[in-house]
């Protein structure tokens, strides 16, 4: 048992070393970084393109005609109304 713990010890401090020594060329860490970046907007695209689309053109002004945005407007959700106004200024 104290040979199978050992050697896996051994292998994560090699495979440790060699990622370190091999990031450490600005060639490969650049491909790494890029790399990174790629995977986060695979798992998260929804993250980063919500960042350019605020703020929301129509919050805080409702259209007279608008029944369900002057509804929700008339039970107290301001805090849209607020984020809005405070992007804007």
């Amino acid at each position: 048992m104290k040979r199978i713990i050992g050697i896996k010890s051994i292998m994560a401090v090699g495979m440790g070393t060699s990622i370190a020594l091999w990031v450490s060329s600005k060639p490969n860490r650049i491909k790494v970084e890029n790399t990174l970046r790629e995977w986060k907007r695979k798992v998260k695209p929804s993250a980063i393109d919500n960042c350019e689309s605020l703020p929301v053109e129509k919050g805080g002004h409702p259209h007279p005609y608008d029944l369900e945005d002057n509804n929700m407007v008339s039970e107290g959700a301001m805090y849209s109304v607020k984020f809005y106004n405070e992007k804007k200024q």
